[in-house]
């Protein structure tokens, strides 16, 4: 009787606690209740910079509050904590010619082909360590999904994948740092493919650095196994996915047309906070880097960068 009586104080505890995070009755498939709670986190933010206030659409308070269980004070707390990284990092100022070195194996780069979704499709090898790499093209991906679309497709390629490959610890919660704090509720879902036995002890390592979300929508799928393969087939249409991935495209990365279309994006890039450039980027250089001038082109649309 006492356990009962003990475990009911519990239930009843976790209750309290979750009406004094979200008040009475929260529910976060209510859409007023989420733009209630959207309106009180941009309050909570105050006064932006230019670009703070570009970079905090109403999509993107709607993931950091999603990324915090939708309680306001721990978005805001996180989010903060990005756009003082933003501030020092500054991504949207990373350029091709900064990282095109970083590309040449075609190592990771964003496919021509999308999910059935339509949503971005990020392809990689499992053994990048390139951080800066990788903001850049995560903000790539980002700035070109289609309209309506939040969140991206990985695609890591795992094939002749060995322990020396393996990134450090180090970097690997760097990585895991980035992807999940600072670009929250942007993974639909991700494929490993063909990772050999020896990556799963790896794996159980890196685990401790992924939030239960992104550990979700981890998949890994085995090229030999039909089963697996549907999966991703559910996600991909085999008709575009490259023959190295277990589909029946025949594309392959080309670094020269890959090179032109990067510059082109960041065309798009640098006209899209422009504006916002002339009031915050007060010093031109990104970790001591000079980072090349690109003139804005006034007829390019602007893209989602939030």
């Amino acid at each position: 009787m006492r356990n009962s009586l003990r475990n009911l104080s519990i239930i009843q505890s976790g209750r309290d606690m979750f009406r004094r995070k979200h008040g009475p009755d929260f529910n976060s498939k209510d859409a007023e209740q989420r733009e209630a709670k959207i309106s009180e986190l941009k309050a909570a933010l105050g006064t932006l910079s230019a670009r703070g206030e570009k970079y905090c659409t109403e999509a993107c308070l709607k993931r950091y509050l999603e990324a915090r269980n939708w309680n306001v004070a721990k978005a805001r707390k996180m989010l903060e904590e990005s756009l003082k990284w933003r501030a020092a990092y500054r991504p949207e100022d990373i350029r091709w010619p900064d990282v095109s070195v970083e590309a040449e194996t075609g190592k990771m780069y964003r496919a021509s082909f999308q999910d059935r979704e339509g949503r971005t499709v990020v392809n990689t090898s499992s053994h990048e360590g390139q951080i800066r790499f990788l903001v850049y093209t995560l903000e790539n991906a980002i700035f070109s999904l289609p309209e309506g679309q939040e969140k991206m497709v990985w695609l890591i390629d795992f094939t002749g994948w060995t322990v020396a490959h393996a990134s450090p610890i180090k970097t690997s919660r760097e990585t895991a740092n980035i992807l999940q704090n600072h670009f929250p509720e942007r993974l639909a879902i991700g494929f490993l493919f063909n990772p050999p036995k020896v990556f799963e002890a790896f794996y159980k390592v890196i685990k401790i650095f992924l939030d239960p979300k992104s550990i979700e929508k981890v998949n890994f799928v085995y090229q030999k196994d039909e089963e697996s393969m549907k999966v991703m087939y559910k996600y991909i249409d085999p008709e575009v996915l490259p023959v190295e991935f277990g589909g029946k495209n025949n594309v392959v990365y080309n670094h020269e047309e890959y090179s032109e279309l990067m510059i082109q994006d960041d065309i798009k890039t640098a006209n899209f906070w422009a504006v916002d450039a002339k009031t915050d980027h007060a010093n031109p250089a990104i970790n001591g880097t000079l980072v090349p001038e690109v003139a804005p082109q006034p007829s390019l649309l602007a893209a989602k960068a939030s």
